[in-house]
């Protein structure tokens, strides 16, 4: 099934009932409250359902009479209990419309109909967005902001329903995507799940480093193994769930390495680091590796630019620091297109890389300076 943008008429949402109160549900939940919905929260760990609400995310659902349906109930849950979850809550007639934000879909999507669950008023879904903490005290209501959110409807539930989940998604700063079950399993496989694994394998070396090599870890290192900090049982739960699709992206990866690993073999035993013919397998997964990374889309769903510029800027580490930089970008009237921080071990400051337009660095370098902040252009 090919992929397609929502578009149309935008259904207006008033109350949604979140089931699951993480990092995913509390996040969309926030995210919803912001535009002024009445979100009802449930989860089975009161502690977790206390601080969402805390956090302003909802009120507690079993507190609420039984009254009109919700238009919207948001399944917040690992993909092994969301189709029990769903039938419990369709007999209960929570809402008029379901969804789901697990990782996969098809074995979801199975299941929850060999348990009867209701397939004309489910909507299965999937938000990209996430982070490697997990909880209600980890959500943020800008998580989603500028993901992608895939819908994987059935071919039983109606447009109606499918728009009324689409919304919830742009509500949330997402933009919504259709997409069939098994091409969004095949895709999740090789933009995040597969990813996930060999952030892990990288990371699992570290635990045989020495102090003196872990004190060396730069900001490289950092992006590499970020999201291996999550949760490793969901995590397995999520990749037995899809298995075989990152099991063959894993295979691939595992060959790419093989392949450089004897490569690097080959040269240190004998004079192959100065043959250029005997580094060509590493050579040439740099290169793929180079040209895949170009492919990832950036701002706004489109294609990474590559003329981006980089100005380094020493920014203190303390409290409204970076606020104040973004300030002063503002003030400069230059809009600030990406940003990564390098940290200083020991030191009580870092370095903001700013991406900009090459058209706005002189521009923005010279407010900077005259702000009084260190700037570093073309280094």
């Amino acid at each position: 099934m090919e992929s397609s943008r929502q578009t149309g008429h935008r259904p207006e949402v008033h109350r949604v009932a979140v089931i699951g109160t993480g990092l995913i549900g509390t996040s969309i939940a926030l995210a919803l409250r912001s535009h002024g919905v009445d979100v009802l929260l449930s989860d089975p760990d009161p502690a977790s359902l206390r601080l969402a609400c805390d956090r302003g995310a909802g009120r507690p659902l079993d507190r609420e009479p039984q009254g009109r349906p919700a238009d919207v109930a948001m399944i917040a849950a690992p993909p092994a209990v969301v189709p029990a979850v769903l039938r419990e809550a369709q007999d209960r007639g929570l809402a008029h419309v379901y969804t789901d934000a697990a990782s996969v879909k098809a074995s979801v999507a199975a299941e929850a109909e060999r348990l009867g669950c209701d397939m004309a008023t489910f909507v299965p879904g999937h938000p990209m967005g996430g982070r490697e903490k997990q909880g209600p005290g980890a959500a943020r209501a800008d998580l989603f902001l500028g993901r992608s959110w895939a819908l994987c409807p059935t071919g039983k539930a109606d447009a109606a329903s499918t728009a009324l989940v689409a919304e919830i998604a742009r509500l949330c700063g997402a933009d919504p995507l259709v997409v069939d079950a098994a091409a969004h399993d095949r895709a999740v496989a090789l933009v995040s799940h597969a990813p996930h694994v060999a952030s892990s394998a990288v990371a699992a070396r570290l635990l045989a480093g020495d102090e003196t090599a872990l004190s060396l870890a730069g900001q490289g290192v950092r992006d590499v193994t970020r999201v291996a900090g999550g949760d490793p049982a969901l995590w397995t739960e999520i990749l037995a769930h899809n298995a075989a699709p990152v099991a063959d992206v894993l295979h691939a990866v595992a060959a790419d390495l093989a392949a450089a690993a004897e490569a690097l073999r080959g040269a240190a035993a004998g004079d192959g680091g100065r043959d250029p013919s005997a580094l060509e397998p590493v050579r040439d997964l740099l290169a793929r590796g180079r040209g895949g990374h170009g492919r990832i889309p950036g701002k706004h769903g489109t294609v990474r630019r590559p003329d981006y510029t980089v100005i380094p800027v020493v920014i203190p580490d303390e409290p409204g620091a970076l606020g104040r930089l973004f300030a002063a970008a503002a003030d400069a009237g230059v809009n600030i297109e990406d940003v990564r921080i390098e940290h200083t071990p020991g030191l009580p400051l870092g370095v903001a890389e700013l991406y900009v337009l090459p058209g706005a660095v002189d521009i923005l370098a010279l407010a900077l300076s005259d702000g009084g902040w260190s700037v570093h252009p073309g280094a």
